[in-house]
């Protein structure tokens, strides 16, 4: 029963510091159930609950904790205790808890790491910031090309035990050099006597450490992979990454995507550990540019002020044409944005993007322009609210509905291409901002319709 406990009463074996029961509760938990119970607990209560696990499965709870209680319950420990934590934990872990702290937390942690850790630790470190580097780990089999898989698999029996996976086993030369990679089905379904140097065909795709984290992204996704090699320029393998690792860094690229795309620039933390004034700080910047761009509007009816005072009627439908451009555009951007993260979309389809849109953008506008001017005819059927040239003023809106909708999807969707191509982040054209951009722009094709169509009549 004690395997089925739940947080209070979890909470309740540590307050009566029956610490055997808790011990037998854990046994038959996942790490991942026991890293979260942990998370759950106040923080002086962390490390007396960690200490309880057993040494091997410290070690694999302490990989499933956020680096915040990670960091919390290595301050709690005494240093022979975080020395084995440490030192237990893949490299690849452990240079993802090590970057997000500060130096001088770092240099005393190193200190911790026994000296062939230690080397491994700061070789990590030292490649550039969002590289495939900081997210490799050395634990790896790699064997030789004239071995015979019965010599194989006895290396493997040997040294497996250290590596981060079994399913790939890379084939490198004398000197390092990565010949291939290839999967241990190979190895296992063929007789033992065979020669690796029959199995492998030299066709093999590696990572660079110093390419950047995105890009790995992309070749686990193209090639379907769970594991891939990472070389240097002389093609000499140093480690491997393995999907895991690409899931977090996809998690932090959608969301950081996410948060931009909704007008915030993107938090270093979880929203809940973010200081208030840092969530303030990266809401207010675009706010204040958002509102600045709004001020314009009120230059553009400013400028139109004649036309709004002989027809106020025209001001019924500032929202509609503002609304209606604004959408179409934030539609157009969000599907771009999310087309280009994909792959689905690079720069030189620009013109089919732009064709697509412009005629997306005249049916949408079609739509909403037919719907418009159908409400205004009905509804002057039974009300003057419109006066006696209602049917200009329906051709009016209607005219401008079609203008702002096709200018705002053509704006929603080329912004983010020409941001790529002057090599910013094509989420920086959040759905706020091309809505500003649109509304300003959509009342003066408005207010120009306007001054066209009703020249003579209410104008």
């Amino acid at each position: 029963m004690l395997g089925n406990l739940i947080g209070p009463e979890i909470n309740e074996l540590i307050a009566a510091r029956n610490f055997s029961a808790l011990r037998e509760a854990f046994v038959d938990w996942s790490p991942a159930d026991i890293a979260e119970c942990i998370t759950d607990l106040p923080a002086e209560e962390q490390a007396v609950l960690f200490r309880l696990l057993p040494h091997a499965l410290a070690g694999d709870v302490f990989e499933y904790l956020d680096t915040d209680a990670q960091h919390a319950v290595l301050r709690a420990m005494g240093n022979v205790d975080a020395a084995r934590i440490l030192n237990d934990m893949s490299a690849d872990d452990r240079t993802g808890l090590l970057e997000e702290l500060p130096g001088a937390a770092v240099a005393q942690l190193l200190q911790l790491l026994s000296p062939e850790e230690k080397a491994i630790a700061q070789s990590l470190l030292n490649y550039p910031e969002d590289s495939v580097g900081r997210r490799m780990t050395p634990e790896f089999i790699s064997v030789r090309s004239d071995w015979t898989i019965q010599q194989v698999l006895d290396h493997i029996r040997a040294h497996g035990k250290d590596s981060e996976t079994l399913n790939v086993v890379y084939v490198t030369d004398e000197r390092g050099r990565l010949i291939d990679d290839v999967r241990i089905r190979e190895f296992l379904l063929r007789p033992l006597e065979t020669r690796v140097d029959e199995i492998h065909d030299s066709s093999f795709v590696a990572l660079h450490a110093t390419d950047p984290e995105e890009d790995a992204v992309n070749l686990f996704k193209r090639y379907d992979r769970n594991t891939l090699p990472v070389v240097d320029s002389e093609n000499k393998l140093l480690g491997i990454v393995t999907v895991d690792d690409m899931l977090d860094i996809q998690e932090e690229e959608a969301t950081e995507d996410i948060q931009k795309l909704g007008g915030v620039a993107a938090l270093e933390e979880p929203y809940m550990d973010a200081p208030l004034f840092d969530l303030v700080r990266k809401r207010a910047v675009w706010l204040v540019v958002l509102f600045l761009g709004q001020m314009l509007t009120a230059t553009v009816m400013g400028v139109f002020e004649k036309e709004l005072a002989s027809a106020l009627v025209l001001a019924l439908f500032i929202p509609l044409i503002i609304s209606s451009g604004g959408n179409s555009g934030s539609q157009a951007s969000t599907l771009i944005i999310r087309a280009m993260s994909l792959g689905e979309i690079k720069l030189r389809d620009w013109w089919k993007v732009m064709k697509r849109e412009i005629a997306s953008g005249l049916l949408l506008g079609g739509l909403l322009a037919g719907i418009g001017f159908l409400r205004i005819v009905v509804w002057s059927s039974w009300s003057d609210s419109y006066g006696p040239h209602f049917v200009r003023i329906g051709l009016t809106v209607s005219v401008a509905i079609l203008g702002v909708v096709l200018w705002g999807t053509l704006s929603g969707a080329m912004l983010p291409l020409l941001l790529r191509r002057m090599g910013l982040d094509p989420a920086t054209s959040s759905a706020p901002f091309v809505a500003t951009l649109v509304d300003v722009t959509g009342l003066i094709i408005y207010f120009s319709a306007a001054v066209l169509i009703l020249r003579g009549t209410v104008l």
